[in-house]
């Protein structure tokens, strides 16, 4: 039930996304909603919105290992090819269900804003992780990925809006160049 709440939550957003039509998503009985869900709906969007965020989060070691040499463009460059192949195959009427629930309850549901900055949070820290690992400075690593999920989130909502991958597009071809730049290489020391 909490992925149909999600799946249902970046295509509808929140407020158009009730209860009864999680349960029919999900083929379950509408009662168990109520057993598993005893805060409602604001139980399920918060729950959706961490699933979210877990989902994104664990994503970046799927990109990291289908990298030959991995490298901050190209993690940023999987992460878009994610959602422009995601838009072409849904008709762009999917989106992020974090964003959509931060648009629709950010200033409403205190809870649910909690829940969507975790979701970020959530998602920032492997990507933070692998840049480090990648040789980007551990003060700078944690920045640079808000940078890059701030990016691709924006890109996104312009996509969307155009029905065209091309912010997509842009922002991989525009910071990928960036991102590979902060890359700090350690010289080995010099053989006596």
């Amino acid at each position: 039930m909490v992925f149909s709440a999600a799946q249902l939550i970046r295509r509808d957003g929140v407020s158009a996304t009730g209860m009864r039509d999680v349960a029919a998503h999900a083929e379950a009985p509408r009662g168990s909603l109520q057993h598993y869900f005893p805060g409602g709906k604001e139980q399920l969007v918060n729950e959706a919105v961490a699933w979210s965020g877990r989902y994104a989060g664990n994503r970046i070691a799927r990109f990291l290992a289908a990298m030959p040499e991995p490298r901050p463009s190209l993690l940023f460059a999987a992460m878009v090819r994610q959602w422009t192949d995601e838009l072409q195959s849904a008709g762009y009427a999917l989106g992020c269900p974090v964003a959509a629930a931060t648009v629709d309850c950010a200033e409403s549901t205190a809870s649910t804003r909690t829940a969507a900055a975790a979701a970020f949070a959530t998602w920032n820290a492997p990507v933070a992780e692998a840049l480090c690992a990648m040789g980007v400075p551990a003060t700078q690593a944690p920045a640079l990925a808000t940078l890059m999920i701030s990016a691709l989130e924006g890109a996104l909502l312009i996509a969307r809006s155009e029905q065209d991958i091309r912010p997509l597009t842009t922002v991989a071809a525009e910071l990928g160049p960036m991102l590979d730049g902060c890359v700090v290489i350690v010289a080995a020391a010099p053989k006596s």
